[in-house]
């Protein structure tokens, strides 16, 4: 048996293994993706993505990581309100590793302690809250437990980009009250309306009424203005009238026939107006005798004559 045939199988078998070592050591990284390398057990260097070549039998890829944006589900659980009402919540958590060496050595896995830390920090924020305001105020919410977990992870090398509540799950019975409760306040919302509409509507009319009562009080004071007005003309034209009349009279006493003729003329008046005064079944007291017309002239004469001496 020839002696080198031993040493050539082991040879082979050396160069086989080193081959493959080689074969081993040549890592091509993805977009995106990292790898920490250990050598002899110890932190290396942090490949990124390209073409890489290790130390054979010395350098390990002990960790890898994803540098885009993960989402992780916050399993359900418990929690209990400022107003000791439990309530159910689940959410989504968004975040990426910005430091792929305290992400591999900062924390064993920062995946599941992200995911407890969110739950904490849950039940922290909605027992601050009482149960009407944990649907009112889930942007506050989700901006709360966001800043308290982004500052936690720090450490770990991983930012928090998002935190969103998908459900918040209340029992059977605050959910019918609640049901009531938004019942009642529709009813108040619908009186309230149908009331300001009643409301309105009388106001409307009443204003109607006063806009009419208005119009019709204008229109009637034009009225009496414009009667006023008339009656005003007519009294300024008698008046008129009278004084020219008046003054005709007085040229006319400038006459000789004067006196005669106004005597005259009242007597004519003074018995018309007798005549007015007379009825059936109506008594008269006289101060002349009116069968006797030389009497009634004589005293209508004597009264002119007393009205001249006078003025």
């Amino acid at each position: 048996m020839n002696p080198f045939v031993p040493l050539l199988g082991a040879l082979g078998v050396l160069a086989f293994v080193l081959i493959i070592g080689i074969l081993r050591s040549i890592r091509i990284i993805p977009a995106r993706t990292v790898a920490v390398v250990e050598r002899l057990g110890k932190y290396a260097h942090t490949m990124e993505a390209g073409f890489h070549i290790l130390v054979p039998f010395i350098d390990k890829v002990k960790y890898r990581h994803s540098l885009k944006e993960q989402a992780i589900d916050v399993p359900t659980q418990p929690c209990f309100t400022q107003d000791n009402v439990k309530v159910e919540v689940d959410g989504v958590l968004y975040f990426r590793v910005v430091d792929p060496n305290k992400a591999s050595y900062g924390i064993s896995d920062f995946r599941y302690a992200t995911i407890q830390l969110a739950q904490t920090m849950m039940r922290s924020v909605i027992g601050k809250l009482e149960m009407d305001r944990t649907f009112e105020e889930r942007e506050q919410i989700n901006g709360a437990i966001l800043r308290n977990i982004d500052q936690a992870t720090d450490p770990w090398g991983v930012q928090i980009t998002r935190y969103e509540i998908q459900n918040i799950r209340v029992p059977d019975n605050i959910l019918k009250s609640m049901e009531m409760q938004l019942r009642a306040e529709r009813e108040k919302r619908a009186v309230i309306a149908r009331s300001l509409g009643e409301m309105e509507s009388r106001i409307n009319y009443s204003a109607g009424v006063m806009e009419e009562a208005i119009n019709r009080s204008e229109g009637i004071k034009e009225k009496l203005v414009n009667e006023a007005e008339g009656r005003a003309s007519e009294i300024r034209a008698l008046a008129h009238a009278t004084a020219e009349s008046l003054s005709l009279v007085a040229r006319a006493l400038e006459n000789e026939a004067g006196d005669a003729a106004l005597v005259m003329r009242i007597s004519e008046q003074y018995i018309q107006e007798l005549n007015k005064l007379a009825r059936t079944g109506t008594k008269l007291m006289l101060p002349m005798d009116l069968t006797n017309i030389n009497s009634v002239l004589q005293t209508v004469t004597q009264m002119v004559r007393e009205s001249e001496e006078q003025l």
